[in-house]
């Protein structure tokens, strides 16, 4: 699934071609597209046609578009959801849930997404924050992210210090890669109990998953295949400066030992033996 860089990428994309821009159609090409929109694909596509694009913003995995400075277009990416800048009048792609035109007779916004996982919905009143996604927290680029009163949050939970990178209520846009990543940065063990550190290491994994995406983000995220593209279709390559993730027997880059993969969750945790021993 999209993380924090991937999905800030897409935004940053969002923003260069559909800022400015009135919205001319919308035409929503399978109802799971919109299905957290309850009032059904007819209400979703009538709110926002005629509506200009002001803004683009993101929480976490989540990003939207600023409409009319007032209302919110949410956009979910789900596991294979796509954000894609089309030529005017191409043919429906086989994935393709939702095209939007434009009235300047530009280039088309379309939303593909192979397995449906992700989602679009309009929020009335939502331009700062959509009212769906008020219970997810900052991350931690946000100019408003709270650091001390985000470690003493992680401290205070009875859970491994991974599970709380991963609970986006308490800090969001960390998923399964950028957790294993920032984890062997601060060499520190996923299943470690929360409670168990003290606040300067929590504020060291913390650093290390700003680090991660950091990086990541500089170089457009991570890709492992064609379900995670930008608006151009571009893929990432963050995955070829991957320390941990996806590298199972592999050497360790600080200590040669190879790297171990163990199931967590319903995904995967990919550590050192070595460098992040179990305590």
């Amino acid at each position: 699934m999209p993380e924090l860089p991937e999905a800030e990428v897409v935004r940053r994309g969002l923003d260069d071609h559909v800022r400015g821009r009135t919205i001319a159609s919308a035409a929503v090409r399978h109802p799971r597209a919109v299905r957290r929109h309850l009032a059904g694909p007819e209400d979703f596509a009538a709110r926002v046609v005629g509506a200009t694009v002001t803004g683009t913003a993101r929480r976490g995995k989540y990003l939207w578009l600023v409409l009319d400075e007032q209302d919110a277009l949410l956009i979910h990416l789900g596991m294979t959801g796509q954000m894609l800048i089309t030529s005017p009048g191409a043919a429906v792609a086989t994935h393709e849930r939702a095209r939007f035109t434009i009235t300047d007779g530009g280039r088309d916004l379309r939303f593909d997404d192979q397995r449906t996982f992700g989602h679009l919905l309009f929020d009335e009143g939502g331009a700062a924050l959509p009212s769906p996604i008020a219970h997810v927290a900052q991350d931690p680029f946000d100019p408003q992210f709270d650091q001390d009163a985000v470690v003493a949050r992680i401290k205070a939970r009875r859970t491994g210090i991974k599970r709380a990178l991963l609970d986006q209520s308490l800090v969001s846009g960390i998923g399964n890669i950028y957790a294993d990543e920032a984890l062997w940065v601060a060499e520190m063990h996923g299943e470690t109990a929360a409670s168990s550190l003290t606040e300067a290491r929590i504020l060291e994994v913390i650093d290390a998953s700003r680090e991660v995406m950091a990086a990541a983000l500089a170089q457009a995220g991570t890709s492992f295949d064609r379900l995670y593209v930008d608006v151009a279709s571009s893929s990432a390559y963050f995955s070829r400066s991957l320390s941990v993730y996806g590298l199972a027997g592999q050497p360790c880059q600080r200590c040669g030992t190879p790297i171990v993969q163990e199931k967590f969750m319903n995904r995967s945790s990919h550590f050192c033996p070595a460098c992040q021993r179990k305590r």
